[in-house]
């Protein structure tokens, strides 16, 4: 089944429609020594807005603010039709404990930042970017619904926080009849599955749209490792290796994942496609999944990753890829799926899963 752009998805519980893919947009700008100059940022929005696609993501301090200045100004005259995602709770100021963190003092100095920075004077989509354990759950949610009753945020959400916390804080904004969380934004890919254990299941069952970081698994998806980067030496730090001497330097270059991107690369031989876009497709086909987030450098490397939209993995793919990257439940799940509690708790009855 071919995909475009402009198929859109529902967000979440919310009414907001977005692209099954999302554009990622930390490579705008290069102060990070690895992004896109202006000129190339600029051909990689018009590639995706020109294709129908609607959903833009960034964050407050992303390319140290680059991001968002070159996003806001690529964005005007057509403003309106797209969500713009941002996020806040990453230190904007490196000696200001205040500028960073889910406090409130924190979240509305973002909010105004990115305001400025974008050129707008409103966020389709806010997430608190990275969890905090020392700011209250009732603190976070006011703030942010204290933003949506001001009109400068119309969705809220989060993103890279335990399950069980989420979960709270969507009770809680329920029970004060606060602004719920809409979406939850996490690493999930072929290669870290690890999100299907509680955050997604959570995320299904409190209506939360599920939004895909590093679906290629920080490029590791694409095919650009081997084994001899299992015993690569000190990283070299420059130019077009910074990425991939992070990835090495992180460990995500395992021999369980270079297993799984062979089997990755055997099925892009066979439907002629390329690593990455088996990748991302099968992201894409996952029913929990609302929109991976594809970032690119050059305007060659987003056209390869739009091209997942096009590629068609049938139920024997599907089920190779299943297969080699599958994950332990874990406790309790194992137990609670295990034969032996089923027959402890149902016996041999019959009784039809809820749709």
């Amino acid at each position: 089944m071919t995909l475009t752009l402009d198929t859109y998805r529902q967000l979440g519980r919310s009414g907001l429609r977005v692209s099954p893919l999302a554009l990622g947009t930390a490579t705008f700008g290069n102060d990070w020594g690895w992004g896109a100059e202006q000129d190339e940022a600029r051909r990689l929005f018009d590639l995706y807005v020109e294709r129908g696609g609607n959903f833009i993501d960034t964050a407050v301090t992303y390319t140290d603010g680059t991001s968002e200045r070159m996003l806001g100004e690529f964005a005007r005259g057509r403003r309106d039709s797209l969500v713009l995602a941002t996020k806040y709770s990453t230190l904007r100021t490196p000696h200001d404990p205040n500028s960073g963190g889910a406090s409130r003092k924190s979240l509305f100095g973002a909010v105004e930042t990115s305001l400025r920075q974008l050129g707008t004077d409103y966020i389709d989509l806010l997430y608190l970017h990275v969890w905090d354990p020392t700011t209250p759950v009732e603190e976070i949610l006011r703030g942010l619904d204290d933003l949506v009753q001001q009109g400068k945020v119309l969705y809220v959400a989060i993103s890279n926080a335990p399950a069980w916390q989420i979960a709270r804080m969507q009770t809680v904004a329920d029970l004060r009849g606060w602004s719920p969380l809409v979406a939850l934004q996490l690493e999930y890919n072929l290669v870290e599955r690890t999100g299907e254990r509680d955050l997604i299941p959570m995320a299904q069952e409190l209506g939360l749209g599920t939004v895909l970081w590093s679906p290629l698994a920080g490029g590791i998806l694409t095919g650009k490792y081997s084994r001899q980067d299992l015993t690569a030496g000190a990283p070299s730090g420059t130019g077009e290796s910074v990425r991939k001497d992070f990835n090495v330097a992180l460990g995500g270059v395992t021999e369980r994942s270079l297993t799984i991107v062979d089997t990755v690369k055997e099925i892009a031989s066979e439907l002629g496609r390329t690593p990455a876009q088996i990748g991302l497709a099968w992201a894409l086909r996952q029913p929990v999944v609302t929109a991976p987030i594809i970032g690119a450098r050059t305007s060659g490397q987003l056209q390869e990753n739009l091209g997942a939209l096009e590629v068609d993995l049938d139920a024997s793919h599907l089920a190779r890829l299943d297969e080699v990257s599958a994950i332990e439940p874990g406790f309790p799940h194992a137990m609670l799926a295990s034969d032996h509690i089923r027959a402890q708790t149902r016996g041999d009855l019959k009784i039809q899963a809820r749709r």
